[in-house]
């Protein structure tokens, strides 16, 4: 999520049928700049008058004791920006890692069927 590579964002989702939104549990500005990057994001979408699942994800829940956001604060984001839903998660120990490719699929899945009943 770092500036320089905002630039790549539009053409890295092209085509995409769904997306993780990432962030660290651990480190508050992990999430200060989630207004511009959905924008970017949202723009590329909107284009093709595509409509694609997004779930947010707090990474390094292994890490809890150094919990900088709270699930408090998470669950005020899906609601603010139309997350479908949230998961933590820890990579190091793996943790509802997949539970996390298994829900994003299956709304994938879901909104494929909505596209082919219109």
């Amino acid at each position: 999520g770092e500036d320089r590579f905002r630039f790549l964002l539009p053409s890295y989702v092209s085509g995409s049928s769904g997306c993780i939104f990432m962030f660290d549990i651990t480190r508050h500005n992990s999430i200060n700049n989630i207004d511009s990057w959905l924008d970017v994001l949202k723009q590329s979408f909107e284009r093709n008058k595509i409509k694609i699942p997004l779930i947010l994800v707090g990474g390094k829940l292994d890490l809890e004791s150094k919990r900088t956001i709270f699930k408090e604060e998470a669950l005020e984001l899906i609601n603010k920006y139309n997350f479908f839903e949230y998961i933590e998660c820890s990579a190091k120990t793996g943790e509802n890692v997949e539970e996390i490719f298994m829900r994003l699929t299956l709304k994938m899945i879901e909104k494929i069927r909505e596209y082919k009943k219109v």
